[in-house]
């Protein structure tokens, strides 16, 4: 996807797209992720939470085994990171000190949502707000560091990419279990999904008073066609749920339209859309994924996530699931190059983060 660049940024833009492969200095400064277990790396350790992964067989092809990533090796945010040319991990909040939040902090947490009670079920999880109130810890953190004022701090974090991924335990974890949560009774599928805009934007205008100014947004993916739904709800005959899925859509347009809101309103920063469900929906046997609604390793009834010790499937490859929720690495390695990159004017809008890297706000 073309950046609308003058040539010397183009020319900028080429010598830092070589940075990951040279070794030099990331493109941006630092880099900060909030979201759900999709990006979590290590922050529901600590917690007492049926949320937590940091047993084998979890992080089995990750060089530091099960480090608390709810997959078989890297995440999405993993491999967006070194496209961005870290050459170290983004260090989980819970784990992040010293110079290390310079770079950036994962503050992602499995079992977290949109609403703050999202996820009671599973126990400890950092919601959105929750991640949001460790932001400004860190902001303290930077500006302490660099012996400057936290407004000091914003200007430092404004030069740096974020990027946010939740909304998935709304559904799976609130939305989708009326016998815990009242919220299905309460509000129509396209009622809740504006509850939750109108909740989201509140945070993103939050994160932007933070001094956040790069932001790429992750839209909420296929949940239906997860085991753990299938097993569920059934499908009818369909290759996924497809009432969730419907569901989902409703949330998705309007987190898109919500980007063109937030660039009109801030203009001083930039909002984009990452359509993961686009990005996931070409022919997955291509990639040589051909096993797409069955989980890699023995999953717990209970929980959905591989039984602790388990022995998990070898040909880790052809699996589009790793447990009944989550995607094994080779689905990331997938979606985090057009994320990056984007391959097709659908799976980005109305940037990549690539271009939004190169964007001089200031």
């Amino acid at each position: 996807m073309a950046c609308g660049l003058n040539v010397f940024s183009i020319i900028t833009l080429i010598v830092a797209n070589l940075s990951p492969l040279a070794g030099g200095a990331p493109q941006v400064p630092c880099y900060f992720i909030f979201g759900d277990s999709l990006a979590d790396d290590g922050n529901n350790n600590p917690l007492l939470s049926l949320a937590k992964v940091n047993f084998p067989p979890y992080g089995i092809d990750f060089p530091d085994g099960p480090t608390g990533r709810f997959t078989n090796g890297r995440t999405t945010v993993d491999i967006i990171a070194e496209l961005l040319g870290f050459t170290d991990r983004i260090l989980p909040f819970v784990n992040a000190t010293g110079t290390n939040i310079l770079r950036g902090v994962n503050y992602a947490s499995g079992g977290g949502g949109i609403r703050d009670e999202t996820g009671t079920n599973v126990g400890g999880r950092f919601s959105m707000n929750g991640q949001l109130a460790n932001h400004q810890v860190t902001l303290s953190r930077i500006a302490t560091l660099r012996r400057s004022t936290v407004d000091e701090a914003k200007e430092y974090v404004g030069k740096c990419i974020y990027s946010v991924g939740i909304g998935s335990n709304d559904y799976i974890n609130n939305y989708l279990i009326p016998q815990i949560y009242p919220t299905s009774t309460l509000f129509t599928p396209d009622q809740y999904a504006a509850a939750l805009i109108t909740q989201y934007e509140q945070q993103l205008r939050t994160l932007y008073t933070a001094g956040a100014r790069k932001v790429a947004l992750f839209d909420v993916g296929p949940i239906g066609c997860t085991p753990a739904e299938i097993a569920t709800f059934g499908t009818n005959g369909s290759a996924c749920v497809d009432f969730i899925n419907a569901y989902v859509t409703l949330f998705n347009t309007r987190l898109k339209t919500l980007v063109d809101q937030l660039n009109c309103d801030l203009t001083d920063g930039k909002f984009i859309y990452i359509n993961t469900t686009h990005i996931n929906s070409g022919d997955p046997s291509a990639a040589g994924i051909t096993i797409l609604n069955a989980p890699c390793c023995s999953v717990s009834a209970t929980t959905g996530l591989c039984i602790p010790n388990s022995i998990p499937c070898t040909n880790r490859s052809i699996y589009a699931f790793w447990d009944a929720f989550h995607p094994t690495e080779i689905v990331s390695q997938l979606v985090a190059p057009r994320a990056y990159s984007a391959a097709t004017p659908m799976d980005t809008y109305p940037i990549d983060i690539r271009c939004l890297a190169q964007l001089q706000l200031y």
